[in-house]
């Protein structure tokens, strides 16, 4: 559940992120109410909202509307807390909001890799990571447009690639045989784990120019995100602050950007998984990452930016080639 609160101020932990192509840490916001008077960012904000406000209707109508001879939804809460399935989803979202919080990035490599090992298939562990990560991320957008994080041009170049990659990432995942594609996703995984890793080594130099090729790195982005469950931000975020963009902006509209993606994947996977819903691992997902800033907490004050970096990608790497081989023998 990756809900962003970010301290952008000049402290020490900053800079060191700022120099390793990290966001900024999660702090209490000091200065909420600098809503942007742009209208493209407005409408941008006022989506979310619509969007946000008809998902939650839509499952709750789902939810509590059961066809006669179903579980009404009080009798299905009561089986998903007591399956396995929800406090598995649960501890996976515990330990990868705990490192999203710590880092400010990974939540859907962690999540994914860790569901992938747990036994669900690429197909249905994506889904999940996302629709959990639709709320978290419309969140997140709503407080970069009040805080004036967001840049329109940087925003809308991202936009329609995000999108559009996304949504063949969720048709590519779902509609092949999820044994065949699990070393591929795995594969995937495991090198973001190596790139993880790789950014302990990396220094940033700022620049003031344009970034370029930003449609082809947002849609680069959104299919590897669906695909993979996760890495847009691993992938265009880093890569836009690792060549010097300003972390403060990127972050912002890289955010604003990841919820229509993240929302354009969600439903392709609810449309095309069909009766493999992954709702009992959402809310695992959810309720799980409810409890874990206060982990995040401690990581960050208590183990160095580089050493969570290393064990962070050393865990993904792990657990990604151990998804590879359980796939391949």
């Amino acid at each position: 559940m990756k809900v962003r609160d970010l301290d952008l101020s000049n402290n020490p932990v900053n800079a060191e992120h700022a120099e390793l192509g990290l966001p900024p840490l999660e702090n209490a916001v000091t200065h909420a109410g600098q809503a942007s008077a742009h209208p493209v960012l407005r409408y941008a904000m006022w989506s979310v909202v619509f969007l946000l406000m008809a998902l939650t209707i839509a499952l709750a109508t789902r939810l509590f509307n059961q066809p006669v001879g179903h579980s009404g939804g009080f009798e299905l809460i009561a089986q998903a807390l007591s399956s396995r399935e929800f406090w598995t989803a649960a501890a996976v979202g515990l330990l990868a909001q705990t490192v999203d919080g710590a880092l400010g990035m990974a939540y859907g490599i962690t999540s994914t890799s860790f569901l992938l090992a747990s036994g669900s298939s690429p197909a249905v562990a994506s889904a999940a990571v996302h629709i959990a990560e639709v709320f978290t991320t419309g969140v997140s957008g709503i407080s970069h447009i009040k805080l004036g994080n967001v840049n329109k041009s940087l925003f809308l170049r991202l936009l329609v690639p995000g999108m559009l990659g996304a949504a063949g990432g969720a048709w590519v995942l779902s509609s092949v045989d999820g044994k065949a594609i699990k070393p591929f996703v795995a594969g995937y995984l495991l090198l973001m784990g190596l790139y993880v890793i790789s950014k302990i080594f990396r220094k940033i130099k700022p620049r003031r120019e344009e970034p370029k090729h930003v449609g082809k790195l947002g849609l680069a982005g959104g299919f590897l995100d669906a695909v993979g469950g996760g890495g847009w931000g691993p992938v265009v975020t880093t890569t836009l602050v690792g060549t010097g963009n300003d972390p403060r902006i990127t972050i912002g509209s890289v955010n604003l950007a990841e919820f229509f993606l993240t929302f354009i994947s969600a439903g392709v996977f609810a449309v095309l998984i069909g009766d493999q819903s992954p709702w009992t691992t959402v809310a695992g997902l959810v309720i799980g990452g409810l409890f874990a800033a206060p982990f995040a907490a401690l990581l960050t004050a208590k183990l160095h930016t580089k050493a969570l970096l290393a064990l962070v990608g050393t865990v993904i790497v792990i657990v990604s080639s151990f998804n590879i081989y359980r796939a391949l023998v």
